[in-house]
């Protein structure tokens, strides 16, 4: 008998995850397709002279057991000088038995970094923490008339809500109060989108932030006060407040690149510059691909079982006829924010912590209205080892824009020149302490909760008939989802496979359902 193959679109997260897990608990064997020339998708590092650049800040934290340990089997945990944490953190995941620490980390660059977790918010020219603690600090900050309004609108929040919640802005008000959100959440969220949170559906708290609110960021402040944890799992902290984190030590490519290796090792196929343009199908079943090399040549691939996590309105494209004109006209009006990030390598970063330290932040929420940048990643907090030379401070300036619009059309000289005024601006950095920069452009970052998005589950039922189709990952199946959600959906679908099962409605709970992860992986 033939061996089954799976054709896989995108050399993302979800795809190579969806290729090694078959090659380990099966025997179909994987043909990844990806579009680019490179391995990870967002999830990618960008090596710039030595400097590396994660596209976005990529925390490796799940409250999914299942996803840490697999994480771990690739890239064993750093040996740390704290030895019983580190023996804490290893019993918890059950992982000494599965032979994580039989390498010994010291001696490869192949290793997980644990991390602490700092982000604030610029705002008015001074610092913030996030997720806001309404600490002393805070409310002195805020001035006692601010925290005062701030307090009874939360109360307000707590006894008259908006129900149903339709938007975004009902999303925030009902866990913040108006005075808050309108503070600390609304300008940022319409920086980041590009249009007003009343336009946004209230889906996308639901998948970003969940079970945020005042109150559980007043109980974490108390466990804190109470008792530092040094539980990496923190399965019953609320992701945003999540406060240590794994992280490759060279990016999160490294992550990817030791996958794909690892695929190709155990047989499964690697295709860069290759693009899917086309399905041929019998009745629900598809039968093959039809594929583009980078010379513009084109070639059928017969498969069996077929992953996607190209952008939705692509695969109803590529599956032409098959598709009512209806979905395909809906198809076309799902939204994107595409994402551009300014590498800047300087001296130094002009704002200190008292005593003259250095700023710790991973990232920082930019929210002053007078500038265009969302946020600030300084990298070396991330890692060190995403730093060329230790004496110079790797800056990433994020913004947030649409393919086409000014901001995208601008050259890459004058738009590093205007990241860099917008810095300066803010006092961030000195003119003259600018070393070097580069640009890099990021289409389809973000799926974005507007336009025909409402519609959805029509595209969703559209897909979901072909019987071998597997939609997946933040692209495959338009939600803003986190890596390691991404990562899940392809588990699951390998899970769905093995077991025989026909239903795929379990890969859209994945992110759906707040205790989801706790409850059922």
């Amino acid at each position: 008998m033939d061996q089954k193959v799976a054709i896989i679109i995108g050399a993302g997260p979800a795809g190579l995850t969806a290729a090694y897990e078959l090659l380990t608990r099966t025997d179909i064997r994987p043909i990844l397709f990806e579009q680019s020339d490179s391995i990870g998708g967002i999830c990618q590092t960008i090596n710039y002279k030595g400097n590396r650049m994660d596209i976005g800040g990529h925390r490796f934290f799940s409250k999914s057991n299942r996803v840490m340990d697999w994480w771990l089997t690739i890239l064993p945990l750093e040996k740390l000088d704290n030895t019983q944490t580190v023996l804490q953190y290893h019993n918890q995941y059950h992982t000494i038995k599965r032979g994580l620490v039989s390498a010994d980390p010291a001696k490869t660059d192949r290793v997980m970094l644990l991390r602490s977790r700092r982000s604030r918010i610029y705002y008015k020219q001074k610092f913030f923490d996030y997720p806001i603690s309404l600490s002393f600090k805070t409310l002195q900050q805020l001035g006692l008339k601010e925290a005062t309004w701030i307090g009874l609108s939360y109360l307000q929040s707590l006894i008259f809500p908006i129900r149903p919640e339709k938007n975004l802005e009902q999303f925030f008000i009902n866990r913040f109060g108006r005075r808050l959100y309108q503070t600390f959440f609304q300008a940022y969220t319409e920086k980041v989108w590009g249009v007003p949170c009343t336009q946004i559906s209230s889906s996308w708290g639901v998948q970003r932030i969940k079970g945020l609110s005042i109150g559980r960021t007043i109980k974490h402040s108390l466990s804190k006060l109470m008792k530092r944890s040094t539980d990496m799992h923190q399965q019953k902290t609320e992701t945003s407040l999540i406060e240590q984190f794994l992280y490759p030590k060279f990016g999160p490519g490294q992550m990817w690149e030791t996958v794909a290796e690892l695929i190709q090792k155990k047989g499964g196929q690697i295709f860069r510059q290759t693009k899917v343009i086309g399905f041929n199908s019998a009745g629900n079943t598809l039968t093959s691909v039809s594929v583009q090399d980078s010379s513009g040549k084109v070639q059928p691939v017969d498969g069996d079982l077929f992953f996607s996590t190209m952008p939705v309105p692509e695969l109803v494209k590529a599956l032409g006829a098959t598709v009512p004109d209806a979905v395909s006209h809906l198809a076309e009006g799902l939204k994107y924010r595409d994402f551009i990030t300014v590498g800047l390598l300087v001296r130094k970063v002009s704002m200190t912590e008292k005593n003259n330290q250095p700023i710790t932040d991973n990232w920082i929420y930019i929210h002053e209205p007078a500038v265009k940048i969302g946020r600030l990643q300084i990298y070396n907090n991330w890692s060190p080892y995403l730093v060329r030379d230790s004496n110079t401070v790797w800056l990433g300036l994020e913004y947030f824009c649409n393919v086409g619009d000014r901001m995208w059309e601008k050259s890459d000289p004058d738009f590093i020149q205007f990241a860099i005024e917008e810095l300066v601006r803010i006092g961030m950095v000195e003119p003259a302490d600018v070393l070097d920069s580069t640009i890099v452009r990021m289409p389809k970052a973000y799926p974005a909760y507007t336009g025909t998005y409402s519609q959805f589950d029509q595209i969703k039922q559209c897909t979901d008939q072909f019987e071998n189709l597997f939609l997946l990952g933040r692209n495959g199946m338009h939600r803003y989802n986190n890596q390691d959600h991404s990562i899940l959906t392809a588990m699951v679908a390998v899970d769905n496979i093995i077991g025989g099962l026909t239903t795929k409605e379990n890969l859209w709970e994945v992110n759906s359902e707040e205790d989801y992860h706790e409850a059922k992986l």
